[in-house]
């Protein structure tokens, strides 16, 4: 039907003109259809800012339900732009998901678990391509200020994959020989630019420099950059454990040092946005705050909170891998809106190919896919996904579809006691789940297990399931995935 109007038109075309060719009326079409079906916007190469914080709590945000920690640059942020309710990081721990967001698959499809250490030889492979590899074609400088957490030996650091810049720690900011529990297992922590180890020796007093630095780093770098397309990463090494902060906000919140903390975070989003503004490119820019995983629930006053989620880091509960996230960009991102629709951060590689007109890499699976039909609030887009999976490991905890979040049963920790405080943290003792069927739309803490109420849906969850177990494998039922790949690897 389609064919045979546009036939039509084109020979109603003809008939009025007739010196003109179809050739041409032919092409007039095209470039009309092509500014009608895609929603891409007009500008091309926008610039593109990730801020990426390390076990923030879902509720440590004022516009997601703080009581008692300002973040006015964040909240100014979500007025300005939109909040995602149900955006999850895709494992809740560090090395995972960052290797999540950077090359847009699940972590065990590309071999990256946990949180590499010090003594590790693995980091992420050369032949994945990160987000600085898809848009550097594209004409963008790239930086990262932070902690980067995918192999600290030289085979592995930023400037290896795609990266102009590097400034930061290689790893967690608690691996170091202050570790409260882990005795001498840590050596002295380095302070990394590029690829030259620049302090061998980071202390106390450094550390409370770091959110500091990155951010003066970063705003350098936007100064430095305006006039040409650019992509920064900002992953600070807070409000992970131990908690610094420097002077100008010791003491100033309410919730203690983690308060102080996320206030400095908060200073850090302000200042990086007033310099987009600044320059003059800020309807230019594509500004994207989340976290890695949820709260270390252990520390206790030196944690945050997922609240109303259920757990936190270290689980494939909501309170381990929902995340607050918010995202800006004047003139195309609609101001003060909200998506409750399901994301990940896999998702985020794809969408800036696709806003960049980098391309995603076509010989490998990439598990996340294009959310700026979400991002631009497009009449009636839904997420992309059927299905979203949640992992430990290897080991396959839930999925997700739509409303609807199933749990196998699994294994998890969980707050034995009181937590720690004052920077020691308070033990967990291991519980088990089985079976178990949450309608997120009612139940956010997943707390009533309706599966006996619904048994078709959770048929269907299991199948998809199945799928992942077919695809990326499942310890928790002695599964080996067919389309797995390797990190690097140093022998």
């Amino acid at each position: 039907m389609a064919d045979t109007e546009t036939r039509s038109s084109l020979q109603r075309v003809k008939k009025r003109f007739p010196g003109i060719s179809f050739l041409v009326i032919c092409l007039a079409f095209l470039s009309l259809l092509s500014n009608v079906t895609d929603a891409r916007p007009a500008r091309q190469h926008p610039n593109f800012v990730i801020i990426f914080t390390d076990d923030q709590g879902y509720q440590d945000v004022g516009v997601f339900g703080s009581p008692n920690i300002k973040t006015p640059n964040l909240d100014q942020m979500a007025k300005e732009g939109i909040r995602f309710t149900d955006f999850y990081a895709a494992q809740a721990v560090c090395s995972a998901s960052r290797v999540a967001l950077l090359t847009g698959c699940y972590p065990n499809r590309v071999g990256i678990r946990g949180a590499l250490g010090p003594q590790s030889k693995i980091g992420i492979n050369a032949e994945e391509t990160t987000i600085a590899e898809v848009v550097k074609p594209q004409g963008y400088a790239t930086a990262i200020y932070g902690k980067w957490h995918l192999g600290h030996l030289p085979e592995f650091l930023p400037t290896r994959h795609g990266f102009d810049e590097y400034f930061g720690l290689p790893y967690s900011n608690d691996m170091w020989p202050f570790h409260p529990t882990a005795g001498k297992r840590f050596p002295d922590l380095p302070l990394i630019e590029n690829e030259t180890v620049i302090n061998p020796k980071v202390t106390g007093k450094e550390q409370a420099q770091l959110s500091t630095w990155y951010t003066e780093r970063a705003v350098s770098f936007i100064n430095k950059n305006h006039d040409k397309p650019f992509f920064l990463y900002v992953p600070h090494s807070m409000p992970h454990v131990p908690l610094f902060v420097s002077d100008k906000f010791k003491g100033k919140s309410e919730q203690g040092l983690y308060g102080d903390v996320i206030m400095e975070i908060d200073w850090s989003v302000g200042q990086i946005r007033q310099a987009l503004k600044e320059n003059g490119i800020e309807e230019n820019t594509l500004v994207i705050f989340t976290s890695d995983n949820g709260p270390w629930l252990s520390y206790g006053d030196h944690a945050g909170s997922a609240l109303p989620l259920r757990e936190g880091k270290g689980t494939a509960w909501d309170g381990g891998q929902r995340e607050p996230c918010i995202m800006a960009w004047p003139g195309q991102i609609p101001a003060g809106s909200v998506c409750s629709q399901m994301a990940m951060t896999i998702d985020i590689l794809p969408t800036i190919a696709y806003l960049s007109g980098g391309k995603v890499p076509q010989d490998r699976i990439i598990d996340g896919k294009n959310i700026w039909p979400l991002m631009s609030g497009e009449q009636g887009a839904q997420s992309p996904h059927d299905v979203l999976y949640f992992y430990w490991g290897d080991h396959l905890n839930a999925v997700r579809s739509g409303k609807w979040k199933l749990h196998f049963p699994h294994p998890y920790r969980s707050l034995k006691d009181k937590p720690g405080s004052g920077g020691s943290p308070g033990p967990y003792i291991q519980k088990k789940t089985g079976l178990a069927l949450y309608n997120l739309e009612d139940d956010v803490s997943e707390s009533k297990n309706v599966a006996d109420q619904h048994p078709e849906v959770v048929k269907r969850l299991t199948a998809l399931g199945e799928q992942a177990r077919e695809d990326l494998g499942d310890t928790g039922t002695k599964r080996k995935g067919k389309n797995n790949r390797q990190p690097g690897r140093v022998d």
